[in-house]
């Protein structure tokens, strides 16, 4: 399996993306703030590739570029050109000078505008930022500067296993999450609500990424708490998107978070049955080794010790359903890989990954772990069990 193909968290950011959300070709990127017609304009381009996007301050919505250098003028396509179209499109022309880009934009229909660009220049980060966003401004500026201005807007209450929730909609895309007013002590509360709405603003990151698919892109979310109890918190995160793909797709990705220190936590942090020193790989943990080494050794892991003990596991508690579907072959190790997971009050539930085309095998309900097995095999964190 393909590194890409692990977590679908990184999925819906990168498989919806016509750009990933991080700079392009190793730092070669650099971005540009200025005008284009008058109006603020924030550009991403790498040059060597003359690959790029920029947005409108305005929208928000990523313009794909693409093109190269024609004597001392890069010209670049502007969106996605249609194959059953001779029109031309339109087209930024774009020259380097001792202050950054100036040029042209180009409408393929006689109309012209000036481009006027500089090198960004971000202020610092201001105290008390949430540190998702506050990690944007040095890893991906041209996604700082587009949260910049956006704010959350305060939505329904409601409580959940005793704790009271505040949900928050950000208006332009319609994503929302919650956090937890009440149930914990301040300091869990503030660790937990960092990840949460961090969580939600990571999301409307996606959500920009997904709409460069094309017109008919669309993004769209459910979020739903499973659990909560003093230690642990599972929030599913449902998403249904099509992002100019064959064809549209939907996920189901927990959150699963520590209660007592707010981190994320993967599978292997509750659940280890290797040997030695749990691993912990997470695509979007920053303290993670997601290295090509660390996913080797974490694919090495799961298809070797872990989805070999899961079956069997499983084949135990549960041999109807695990040997009844010839379809569905889940008594066959590879959906058992990478699943997704989450805790219940009765256990962790794993449910096993499927490609698109076997969708609808996934989603099972009777794939739980009771928390009596997972005690024998702790991982990397200790953590009270519900």
């Amino acid at each position: 399996m393909s590194k890409g193909s692990v977590y679908l968290a990184g999925w819906v950011m990168a498989v919806c993306s016509g750009f990933s959300t991080a700079p392009l070709a190793d730092q070669e990127a650099r971005v540009y703030t200025g005008t284009l017609g008058g109006m603020p304009i924030v550009l991403e381009l790498d040059s060597s590739s003359g690959e790029g996007r920029y947005f409108y301050r305005k929208y928000r919505k990523d313009l794909l570029l693409s093109g190269k250098k024609q004597g001392q003028t890069l010209v670049l396509d502007e969106g996605q050109r249609r194959h059953d179209s001779d029109a031309p499109g339109p087209q930024l022309h774009l020259v380097t000078t001792a202050d950054g880009l100036d040029g042209e934009w180009r409408s393929g229909k006689g109309k012209v505008l000036k481009i006027e660009l500089e090198p960004a220049r971000l202020a610092d980060v201001p105290g008390g930022t949430l540190p998702y966003i506050a990690g944007l401004h040095d890893s991906a500026p041209y996604e700082y500067l587009r949260l910049q201005g956006m704010t959350l807007k305060p939505g329904k209450t409601g409580t959940f296993n005793g704790y009271s929730l505040q949900w928050w909609i950000e208006p332009q895309t319609k994503l929302t999450l919650f956090e937890v007013v009440s149930g914990y002590s301040v300091e869990e509360r503030q660790r937990i609500n960092q990840q949460l709405l961090g969580r939600l603003w990571q999301e409307v990151v996606g959500y920009y990424g997904c709409l460069a698919g094309g017109e008919a892109s669309s993004y769209d979310q459910t979020i739903k708490p499973l659990l909560m109890t003093p230690s642990v918190i599972s929030v599913n995160i449902g998403t249904a998107y099509s992002c100019g793909g064959p064809y549209p797709d939907h996920n189901n990705v927990a959150l699963n978070l520590d209660a007592k220190t707010g981190q994320p936590l993967v599978l292997e942090d509750v659940l280890w049955v290797g040997e030695g020193k749990p691993l912990h790989y997470d695509e979007l943990d920053s303290q993670s080794d997601a290295s090509a080494d660390g996913f080797a050794a974490f694919s090495a892991y799961r298809s070797n010790e872990f989805a070999p003990w899961l079956v069997a596991q499983l084949l135990k508690l549960y041999p109807n359903p695990m040997s009844s579907d010839e379809e569905c072959a889940y008594s066959e190790e590879d959906p058992w890989r990478f699943p997704s997971w989450y805790f219940t009050d009765k256990g962790l539930m794993i449910e096993p990954s499927f490609p698109h085309v076997a969708a609808a095998c996934g989603g099972v309900e009777w794939s739980v772990l009771p928390y009596s097995l997972v005690s024998k095999h702790p991982g990397a964190v200790a953590l009270k069990l519900p």
